[in-house]
């Protein structure tokens, strides 16, 4: 996916080009959208301003206690690499308990005359051990949605539209994981809005630092910022659009015009305010997470101010959401993972709990609400009975004799086509000079059992039916494909998200010669033990055209926000890498951009 951000100004028409791979952070746009359409909000924010401005005003009322804030995460996931693993939501956790409390050890990259301002916030984060109810819990919700993406409307907060409801938001911070749409990295809902929205959502590309976190968003820094906004930080620029005007009401920190994008060196004057120019080190500006790493006094004296008495964040500190529950002292199972799985089963293992004397296991279809139940006095359970080719989740809870544990979070699998016998059949196909060759109008299965591995098929149409359509089904996890031609051009791509069955119709294809296919799992994904079927159609007419795929359809394009007063950020797929010229013109016809 290509991705061009233009800067608008407004006053000349002209527009600058930055950087790919930007920083987008919704947090700004939902904060006024609540402002317009929200009176209570806005009166709210005016109450909290003027507590926070009271409580700056007299160092007696500040806070010298350590605040620790309960959190949910609510993992809402529509494929597989959607549903983050505990691990990654663990590092998260990790990274947020360090920036928080000046633990990180690249605060030591501020510059010199900036690093007496450095501040160990001292907040600290945990995941939930005991839920709203008062039951144990493991902190983390997991919720299969049929929703492909979601937006900054809030839809993921709620179980109606696809997402999941907030927990008590007195009582914890709620930390919703999903697929944004539109480039947003994350956003948060500042203090004071409706307890059923409170919270923070990350996209779960820029969630934690391992898994699915992708360069440059990939050490965390999202949420660190997100929660910053949730605490009642603004953008350190103070979003007035190189105005110069604008303010993040904190004392410390200087104007700057704008925000900064990648790694800027130091200094990046603006706004006047040399010789030491820009924080674009701070957590609130938009450098890549690895160029971003303190937060000022100014800063944690704002945030402390939400804790003091009537503050609007001072019920946290009476939750009791870290304290494991009463007579549970059996540990939840850690490890829980499924193995040698056919059409019909699945073989679960996990962690050995000490002190259990036993272990419930419970599964479903993802698609069902309802679980069944089973046991086992060992650390594995084979699931028998299930259906082919179907999405399963499974969760395993220890019993000891002082009580049972919590359920574990999801785990999710997919069971083998029907048929049986799946394996990677025709290896070692990794390159078109050893690709496998196939008959026209057939169908063949195999898998892309490790990360890595690439299947390529060489196909050859006739005289008769020239007309080409490939189809890749039954995916265990995002493949994609392509089509190329035996000089080895890209001719086609269908790179379709999740494990919808990907297809390319090629009516341009030449009878008698040589083309290959070209199978392999977005961002690494494979399967050792899931088949996907691959299926060619020759014809002697053309073909329908498949609307996402066909080589000389038109890219997608998406532009946003829409409309823009600042900046507008546009992406399209290419079918290939290829220069693309893309012409931006004002409502009266002149063009003011060619890049």
């Amino acid at each position: 996916m290509k991705k061009i951000i233009f800067a608008l100004l407004a006053l000349s028409g002209l527009a600058a080009n930055q950087s790919t791979a930007q920083r987008i952070c919704g947090s700004a746009d939902h904060y006024q959208e609540m402002m317009l359409t929200n009176p209570a909000f806005k009166a709210n924010q005016q109450l909290i301003e003027q507590q926070t401005q009271d409580y700056i005003a007299h160092p007696e009322k500040k806070l010298r206690t350590l605040k620790t804030i309960p959190v949910v995460v609510h993992v809402v996931y529509n494929t597989a690499a959607q549903n983050v693993s505990d691990a990654q939501i663990q590092s998260q956790l990790d990274v947020l308990n360090k920036d928080y409390r000046k633990l990180n050890s690249d605060w030591t990259g501020t510059p010199s005359v900036f690093q007496s301002l450095v501040a160990d916030c001292e907040i600290e984060f945990c995941l939930a051990k005991q839920d709203p109810s008062g039951a144990a819990t493991t902190g983390i919700v997991r919720k299969s949605t049929t929703t492909a993406s979601f937006g900054t409307n809030d839809a993921v907060k709620k179980n109606a539209q696809g997402g999941d409801n907030a927990w008590d938001a007195s009582k914890y911070l709620n930390l919703w994981v999903c697929n944004l749409s539109g480039g947003v990295l994350g956003y948060a809902q500042f203090p004071g809005g409706p307890a059923a929205t409170d919270g923070v959502v990350i996209t779960y590309t820029g969630f934690g630092t391992t898994g699915t976190a992708t360069a440059p968003f990939h050490l965390g820094r999202t949420a660190t910022h997100e929660v910053g906004h949730w605490l009642n930080l603004y953008h350190i620029w103070g979003d007035d659009g190189t105005a110069c005007t604008g303010s993040d009401l904190v004392g410390d920190t200087p104007n700057q015009a704008d925000e900064n994008y990648g790694c800027p060196t130091f200094p990046a004057v603006s706004c006047s305010n040399g010789p030491n120019g820009d924080m674009f080190m701070n957590y609130m500006d938009y450098s890549d997470d690895a160029c971003m790493y303190m937060f000022s006094a100014g800063q944690k004296a704002r945030m402390d101010a939400l804790f003091a008495s009537g503050g609007a964040r001072a019920s946290l500190l009476t939750s009791l959401g870290c304290t494991i529950p009463n007579g549970t002292t059996c540990g939840v199972p850690t490890s829980v993972s499924a193995g040698t799985i056919t059409s019909t089963s699945a073989t679960i293992t996990w962690a050995a709990v000490t002190g259990a004397g036993s272990y419930n296991v419970q599964y479903k279809l993802s698609s069902a609400t309802t679980w069944t139940n089973t046991t086992s006095s060992t650390t594995s359970k084979v699931l028998t009975g299930l259906t082919a080719n179907s999405s399963y989740d499974v969760q395993v809870q220890a019993v000891c004799t002082s009580g049972s544990s919590a359920f574990s979070s999801s785990i999710s699998f997919t069971t083998a086509a029907v048929g049986g016998g799946c394996s990677n059949n025709y290896e070692a196909n990794n390159s078109t000079s050893t690709a496998t060759v196939i008959a026209t109008n057939t169908s063949v299965t195999s898998m892309i059992a490790t990360n890595g591995d690439k299947d390529y098929y060489k196909i050859v149409t006739t005289t008769s039916a020239p007309k080409l359509k490939v189809t890749l089904g039954t995916l265990p996890f995002d493949y994609d494909l392509k089509l190329y031609n035996s000089s080895g051009t890209l001719l086609a791509t269908s790179q379709n998200g999740g494990t919808t069955s990907e297809s390319i119709t090629y009516n341009s294809a030449t009878a008698g010669l040589t083309y290959y296919i070209y199978v392999y799992g977005y961002n690494g994904a494979y399967s050792p033990s899931q088949c996907y079927t691959l299926s060619t159609l020759t014809s002697a007419t053309n073909l329908k055209l498949e609307q996402t795929n066909e080589a000389v359809s038109k890219p997608e394009i998406m532009i946003y926000p829409n409309p823009a007063n600042d900046k507008v950020g546009i992406q399209f797929y290419a079918i290939s890498n290829q220069d693309v010229v893309l012409n931006m013109y004002s409502a009266l016809g002149q063009k003011i951009k060619s890049q």
